[in-house]
């Protein structure tokens, strides 16, 4: 006679808990192609302004015949250690900006290149924008007393005489003048795209 008695089910193993997925790093955040075209586009123009201050100032010689005693008086930029480290200024902010133009547009063709070169064009910039900043103010100090003396110490004016080389000194102060907010401009920008960079915080960082 069979055994009515039914074997016992065996007991369900437990499903192996799933393993903790592994964080997802972020995707590393890369500079809009935009952002590095105008990065461009302004140290263009950075070379451009610096070439521009650079010629007028030099070409601004001129000499004046003085009746008394009969003699021409020539004046020039090299006359002046203002004027001398404005051209030297200058010149080394129009070199700067044809080797970062350059490097701004290989970053164009490198993808994530332009990330690892913002801190050092944030670094340089505000150098250069020092310098070209601290010879426009000197330049034109000097060609203030230029065009309205200084009686105090008895300084005379030379505008008066000298109308060409004050023109040609006021325009190149003023294109300086341009140069330098173009080098703010780069830096607003460097720092924006290097705020572009940092990736958002998530809730679960949040949490933590």
């Amino acid at each position: 006679m069979e055994s009515t008695d039914k074997p016992a089910p065996e007991p369900q193993k437990a499903a192996p808990p799933p393993e903790a997925a592994a964080p997802v790093p972020p995707p590393e955040s890369k500079v809009p192609d935009r952002f590095v075209v105008a990065d461009v586009v302004l140290r263009v123009i950075l070379f451009a302004a610096a070439v521009t201050a650079v010629v007028v100032m030099v070409t601004g010689n001129q000499t004046k015949h003085v009746p008394v005693p009969r003699v021409a008086v020539p004046e020039k930029f090299n006359y002046s250690p203002a004027f001398i480290y404005f051209v030297a200024a200058l010149s080394v902010a129009g070199l700067y900006s044809i080797v970062t133009t350059v490097i701004s547009i290989l970053a164009l063709f490198k993808p994530g290149c332009s990330t690892k070169l913002l801190p050092h064009f944030v670094i340089f910039d505000v150098l250069i924008l020092g310098i070209v900043a601290a010879a426009t103010g000197a330049a034109g100090a000097v060609a203030y007393i230029g065009l309205k003396g200084n009686s105090h110490f008895g300084w005379a004016k030379i505008c008066n005489n000298y109308h060409k080389f004050c023109q040609h000194l006021a325009a190149s102060v003023a294109v300086s003048l341009f140069a330098a907010i173009v080098l703010v401009l780069l830096i607003i920008l460097s720092a924006f795209s290097l705020s572009k960079k940092i990736p958002p915080r998530r809730d679960s960082d949040i949490r933590k």
